[in-house]
């Protein structure tokens, strides 16, 4: 028996493991040297007769649960196919590999014992085959330089081995855990993912790969913006992820914590169409039914939040249909596995064994061709422990493979595998492969579209924000612009009429010039409505920035135009009926044209003050994000435009008190004016009704247009109708019923109140002058107390020529009468006195009575009767002729002192008696004492 079958290493295995050995027709050459001397003397070819050793550590317990020891039974039905066709292709006559196995039961301990008293109880072997378990390959991979021993790992994945100060004679066929971190970079940029954020379990293997993969993503212009760690509850972790708008997600964890991290997604709605989560995909088929209850998630809430994530994982067979170093394709080859290992176990890294083993065979058959060549008198059963020149022949031979396997191409780089990465996709509960990376060549490959995003597209890296300006409906501005056309025809419509009438008295009296400022201010007001309705998705910025301070100018200047002409009227008609001192007064439209330019000027020098000072600007307000509503995996964050500068209140509280203080004294006027409504002034009670028109809609469209200030269409659609509904109104109710008038009966201006008075004068054909003046003497309130107190003086005067003509006839000069005079109409002769007196303070009525008393001297009142004498005034005054003569004269008077006090003729008519009809042309009216009033 060979020493090395007494091996403590060899002595620890189980009979169970020798059936099971045995079973796959395999001797381990370490439980007797000679019963595998005389196997290999039989099965090997005749020139194959010096065996090399090499030193095989794997966990080989027969534990179901753990899962280390399983990998070491999956794998040796590949190393014995292996084995076997690199015997039948005699490659290293006149040798042939004499693998010997040692269990390391996973153990620190247990595998360092195994390893040394392989190195002192058995051969001297050329190599060592295995590393399964991280700690225990790390620990043995440390001390091989001392040994000039160089191991070939086929299971050890750990990053912490890629050390090469620290591991200078380590290498392995399977890629390690850092070498998806090339895939996912490759990945990132297929799908211009250019913003990740990672999530580790606080586990030395998942940090080491996570800080690889910092400095593979470092100067690839993709961020890492958010890294978070965890140990046992990761909800904290992936809420923060989400705070932070980490849309895909590197994961570093085991299938324990996958469980707990999927959970946690679920509940914060991390999942679906909007994220991505990359994570290991070594765990094994149907891993979350292990660990479900674990969770406090329900199984179909766990799967929906897995649904779509992309798994990475180094591919464990070749999917290329290419033949390999053995001559057979990897399909081939996975199918010659499945039938040796029959019934036993399977591990994913099968392939990297099989693979391993032609390394270690061309390894030592190109150690043996450089020997040749060197011409050296050495051999490679020559070596041991201490030949460090054998020892870094080897090592240098195993840096040059490069051969096509059934991993893919077998290929070292600073000892690192440059193998083949797969991408797998959680679809419909199972595990689809959805591309491979190849290392060697740097590419990656998307099976035929076969990743499936639970979206119309790929996810985001990052909230996509989508700016999107708040703009003016094209329909709503087409409307509102054809409605304000039809304004602006209609409204130089009115100025056509206006200027071609405008020496009709009609028109005339209403002031033309003012209804052209009026129309004018309309049509301003009206075309600042197209310059309110242009917003950037019709103009540039800077086109915006200039139209800002241009509508401003423009509906100022034709608010200010429309408005204060109608208020320049309004305050005439005022200034007329409010005049309690009763004298007349010349109000001429030139001093209201300078009331309209006075208020101009206050507006140009307050625009002209804020243009210069702190001049309006295009500024843009930001809204918060909204959900597209097309459905895309974008955020929508609307953005508005605004005409704004620094002190932005301070200048519309200046312009909002000059107005609104202007707005309430019309108002004021037009409500004191309310009631006025007489043919010379024919427009005052419409002007008044546009003053509140303006008024009111200007305080509801300012209030409504700024509480809509974050919705365009609506505080342009109520700024657009307020400035229509108020202009048109406007122009409506001054100028609808001038033309309806001028239509129906052109000379109704012109018809006032006429009186016709007989005078029993010498000339028959006295000459008539009619004047029709505009009253502006009194209020609304004193005009209607005058027509009242004149409608009663009338009623009187009627009763007493009823009475006079009832006692003349009936009492005869008689001392009765004088006593009926006395006691029933002394009262009455009085009113008419007092009545006369008031006449009396107009110096035209002045001038009436002097010249009828010329005529008729008060001496001759009272001798009608030759009777009578003047030494009886009473009887004289009160006699049936005297009262006579005396009403003749005083009802005259009467009446053309009141007839321009209620519209009727001019109280400096050089006589009362006027035909009624005498033609308006005629009617003369002296200068002196005309009240020139051209109209509102």
């Amino acid at each position: 028996m060979h020493p090395s079958a007494r091996s403590p290493a060899a002595a620890t295995s189980s009979p169970a493991m020798l059936l099971l050995l045995l079973c796959l027709g395999w001797v381990p050459p370490g439980w007797g040297w000679s019963r595998g001397s005389s196997r290999g003397a039989a099965g090997l070819p005749p020139n194959a007769t010096t065996p090399i050793s090499i030193m095989g550590l794997m966990p080989l317990s027969q534990s179901e649960e753990d899962q280390k020891s399983r990998i070491g039974r999956g794998v040796l039905p590949a190393v014995q196919l292996a084995m076997d066709q690199i015997r039948n292709e005699s490659l290293l006559n006149p040798y042939f590999l004499d693998l010997r196995l040692y269990d390391t039961e996973c153990d620190n301990a247990k595998g360092l014992k195994a390893f040394y008293d392989a190195i002192k109880y058995g051969p001297n072997h050329l190599m060592v085959f295995g590393g399964v378990c991280a700690t225990v390959t790390s620990i043995i991979a440390e001390s091989l330089k001392g040994w000039n021993l160089v191991q070939l790992s086929f299971a050890a994945t750990t990053p912490e081995l890629a050390d090469k100060k620290k591991y200078p004679y380590f290498f392995r066929t399977v890629p390690s855990d850092n070498a998806v971190n090339p895939a996912i970079l490759k990945l990132l940029k297929y799908y211009q993912w250019k913003r990740v954020g990672t999530l580790t379990q606080d586990v030395q293997r998942f940090s080491e790969v996570r800080n690889d993969l910092t400095g593979v993503l470092y100067g690839e212009d993709i961020e890492i913006s958010d890294t978070e760690s965890f140990s046992n509850d990761p909800c904290t972790s992936v809420k923060k992820l989400k705070g932070n708008d980490v849309r895909i997600i590197l994961g570093q964890f085991d299938e324990e914590m996958a469980v707990k991290v999927f959970c946690c997604a679920y509940v914060e709605e991390m999942y679906g169409s909007k994220y991505q989560w990359i994570i290991p995909g070594w765990y094994e088929n149907l891993w979350w039914e292990s660990w479900i209850n674990s969770s406090q998630c329900l199984s179909k809430n766990l799967l929906a939040a897995m649904e779509g994530y992309i798994g990475v994982d180094f591919e464990p067979l070749s999917s290329k249909m290419n033949k390999t170093i053995s001559g057979r394709t990897p399909q081939q080859y996975e199918r010659e596995y499945n039938a040796k290992r029959g019934d036993g176990q399977s591990s994913k890294f099968h392939g990297y064994a099989y693979d391993g083993i032609w390394v270690i065979a061309k390894t030592l058959q190109r150690a043996m061709k450089y020997l040749n060549a060197t011409n050296k008198h050495q051999k490679i059963e020559d070596f041991n422990y201490t030949n460090h020149k054998l020892g870094k022949i080897f090592l240098d031979a195993m840096n040059e493979t490069n051969f096509f396997g059934v991993t893919g191409q077998v290929v070292f780089r600073n000892g690192e595998r440059m193998g083949t990465i797969k991408f797998t996709q959680f679809q419909e509960r199972k595990e689809v492969k959805v591309g491979e990376y190849n290392a060697v060549a740097d590419t990656l490959e998307i099976i035929n579209n076969s990743i499936r995003f639970q979206g119309l597209e790929p996810p985001k890296d990052k909230t996509i924000i989508q700016e999107e300006l708040r703009k003016i409906s094209l329909p709503l501005y087409s409307i509102l612009s054809a409605l304000t056309i039809l304004g602006m025809i209609m409204a130089s419509a009115f100025l056509f009429f206006n200027i071609k009438n405008r020496n009709q008295k009609l028109i005339k009296m209403s002031s033309p010039y003012m209804n052209n400022l009026i129309i004018l201010g309309g049509m301003l007001s009206y075309a600042s409505i197209f310059l309110f309705g242009l917003d950037g998705s019709f103009v540039s910025e800077k086109t915006f920035e200039t139209l800002c301070t241009v509508r401003t100018w423009i509906l100022t200047v034709g608010y200010t135009t429309a408005f204060g002409a109608m208020f320049a009227k309004t305050w005439r008609v005022h200034a007329i009926f409010k005049n309690v001192k009763m004298k007349k007064k010349i109000i001429k439209d030139q001093k209201l044209m300078v009331i309209v330019g006075g208020m101009l000027l206050i507006d140009l020098c307050i625009l002209i003050c804020w243009q210069v000072v702190d001049p309006l600007r295009r500024t843009v307000e930001k809204y918060n994000m909204e959900p597209d509503p097309a459905g895309r995996d974008i955020s929508i964050r609307p953005i508005l435009e605004h005409c704004e500068n620094t002190h932005m209140t301070i200048w519309l509280g200046i312009v909002y008190a000059y107005k609104g203080l202007l707005m309430l004294f019309g108002c004021f006027l037009a409500w004191e004016t309310r009631n006025v409504s007489i043919p010379a002034l024919n427009d005052s009670k419409y002007i008044g009704m546009s003053v509140y028109n303006v008024g009111i809609m200007c305080i509801i469209g300012a209030a409504v247009s700024f509480l809509t200030r974050d919705q365009p269409n609506v505080q342009f659609c109520i700024v657009a109708l307020v400035i229509i509904f108020c202009s048109t109104i406007t122009l409506c109710l001054v100028f609808v019923p001038k033309l309806i008038t001028l239509r129906t009966n052109p000379d109704a201006a012109t018809q006032n109140r006429r009186f016709q008075f007989t005078q029993n004068q010498k000339k028959e054909d006295s000459k008539t002058s009619t004047s029709v003046t505009s009253v502006n003497q009194a209020s609304t309130s004193r005009l209607e107390g005058l027509q009242s107190e004149n409608h009663r003086l009338r009623m009187k005067i009627t009763e007493l020529d009823k009475d006079l003509e009832e006692v003349t006839m009936q009492l005869q000069d008689t001392p009765e009468k004088t006593t009926y005079i006395k006691q029933n109409h002394y009262q009455d002769l009085n009113d008419i006195l007092s009545i006369r007196n008031f006449t009396d303070s107009k110096d035209g009525e002045k001038a009436i009575l002097k010249n009828h008393l010329d005529q008729n001297p008060p001496a001759q009142w009272g001798t009608s009767d030759p009777s009578r004498t003047s030494k009886d005034p009473i009887e004289d005054i009160n006699s049936p002729e005297h009262i006579q003569r005396r009403l003749s004269l005083q009802l005259p008077i009467l009446h053309h002192a009141y007839l321009p006090s209620i519209g009727g003729v001019d109280a400096s008519c050089a006589s009362p008696c006027v035909s009624p009809s005498a033609s308006p042309r005629h009617r003369h009216v002296p200068p002196s004492f005309r009240v020139m009033v051209s109209g509102l």
